[in-house]
């Protein structure tokens, strides 16, 4: 009768790999299929050009503007851009506003507030939402109705309204105004972390963590979790262009950030009085400088999107 061997138990050291992300493409690999797909797009070249164009302007923006922002020049008010002084020299670039402040250094210093309210307000959004949706799916019953509930409930408010209510409580400022389009993002991660999390939870990996019992931290954090990232990455691209906009809406309104902060948005705000004079330099700098950051996000977010999808890996 042959003799029964037993191999020793090595269940810790395989949970690691059972739960692992298994992506075809890891380092270089991936790099280089990036990068051959954004050179056959071509677009989103040019919005990765750009957005690194006004994201090294809002790094260093209080090197590169030639004067301070909120100095008041009266003797230069509503000058066009490009005028000469008397020296024959072009003192002011892109003009003056009503109060002479160099438009062109109010630019430069309103990338740094815009991009700064959208990249923190996606990152509070999407971490509480991705939580939540997260917790939600993987566990289900009664935690799901709850979390699920509050997102109907939200959803039940125009965002832009109770945004705007909040403000008025609180009032203006750039921390609140960053928590209310924090806060305000938290639905749309949390609905789509939730379903992803459904799918996976059933699948034979996690059935197999389960098996040499793997907490349910672990399984949510190391399982799930990364399996569930593509998709809102993607989101989030699309969401910082959307933050940018509402941003500037609610600085239009006089509900973002106080007026001795530079934003794009309070700059349009501040324009509207000047625009049937035909001072048109007050509106359209910085609604350019609105309109190519969030095309730009949106290019790359349409380029992100199809990257990530593994039905169209190969064609993209």
């Amino acid at each position: 009768m042959a003799e029964k061997t037993t191999l020793p138990m090595t269940a810790s050291p395989a949970m690691p790999d059972l739960l692992a992300l298994e992506l075809p493409d890891k380092g270089v690999a991936g790099w280089r299929r990036a990068r051959a797909s954004l050179l056959r797009a071509r677009w989103p070249i040019l919005a990765l050009v750009i957005l690194s164009f006004v994201i090294f302007l809002a790094l260093f923006g209080p090197r590169l503007a030639p004067k301070d922002p909120n100095r008041l020049t009266l003797g230069a008010r509503l000058l066009p851009p490009f005028e000469e002084n008397t020296q024959g020299q072009v003192e002011y670039w892109l003009g003056t506003d009503a109060l002479g402040r160099d438009v062109l250094s109010r630019l430069i210093y309103g990338a740094r507030v815009s991009l700064s309210v959208g990249v923190v307000a996606v990152g509070i959004g999407g971490t509480l939402g991705t939580l939540l949706g997260l917790t939600a799916g993987y566990f289900g019953g009664r935690v799901d109705d709850v979390i699920m509930r509050l997102a109907d409930i939200q959803l039940a408010f125009p965002f832009i309204l109770l945004a705007i209510m909040v403000l008025v409580v609180l009032g203006a400022g750039v921390l609140n105004l960053v928590l209310v389009l924090g806060i305000g993002q938290w639905v749309t991660y949390a609905r789509i972390s939730r379903g992803e999390t459904i799918s996976q939870r059933e699948k034979e990996y996690i059935e197999a963590a389960h098996s040499i019992g793997a907490s349910n931290a672990r399984i949510m954090f190391r399982g799930i979790l990364p399996n569930i990232l593509a998709p809102l990455i993607v989101i989030a691209s699309f969401n910082v262009a959307s933050v940018i906009l509402a941003e500037a809406s609610l600085s239009f309104l006089g509900l973002g950030v106080p007026p001795t902060v530079p934003t794009w948005g309070g700059m349009l705000a501040e324009s509207r009085d000047q625009l049937l004079a035909n001072r048109w330099w007050l509106a359209v700098f910085p609604g350019v400088a609105i309109m190519l950051t969030v095309l730009s996000l949106n290019i790359l977010g349409d380029w992100l999107r199809d990257f990530l999808d593994p039905r169209l890996r190969g064609t993209v």
